[in-house]
């Protein structure tokens, strides 16, 4: 159909604005502070996520030295660490290519802290600016040239010694939201 737009997936998760979360990963723990005042859907959408249980299990797919650690694809679920980390395709499909069956809205050109730190959480995406489900990345240092095309919704405030230590195969044990 030419000109149709998938709708976008609004999340139902109320944020309190003071949601953090705690990523439990084979390497240790990691804390994110969340920022939904200026990425309001991306926060919902993860929070609603991890609330579900979605991210336990999964391992990090990719692995870019300086430039990120990439996680959250549910076709790793059923996967080995070795086998994610070898680049194998899984029972599900390709690490990299799965979601959690909808999309949701870029919010990067409408966040006013949209900068890719050390340590910065956002959101993957393919083309598609509006195409963000569940994978995400940390940024292994400043990525800036990200800033205009991905959403950053969450800074690291503990554990960015674990994120440095973190490469494809490693498990995503349990996120769990807090409130601050």
């Amino acid at each position: 159909m030419f000109g149709f737009k998938k709708e976008l997936y609004t999340p139902e998760y109320q944020l309190a604005g003071d949601e953090c979360a705690v990523i439990e990963t084979s390497k240790g723990t990691i804390k994110v502070k969340f920022d939904g005042e200026g990425a309001p859907i991306h926060v919902a959408n993860f929070c609603e996520l991890s609330t579900m249980g979605f991210y336990d299990g999964l391992k990090f797919h990719r692995y870019v030295p300086g430039f990120v650690i990439q996680g959250g694809d549910p076709n790793t679920r059923d996967m080995s660490g070795a086998d994610v980390a070898a680049g194998l395709e899984g029972p599900d499909g390709m690490p990299g290519t799965g979601g959690p069956g909808y999309c949701i809205k870029g919010e990067f050109a409408t966040n006013p802290r949209n900068s890719h730190v050390d340590g910065a959480l956002a959101m993957a995406r393919s083309m598609d600016p509006d195409s963000a489900g569940s994978q995400f990345y940390f940024c292994l240092g400043a990525q800036h040239n990200l800033d205009s095309g991905y959403t950053v919704f969450g800074t690291t405030v503990e554990g960015l010694d674990v994120i440095s230590q973190l490469r494809a195969g490693d498990e995503i044990v349990h996120v769990e939201i807090v409130h601050e």
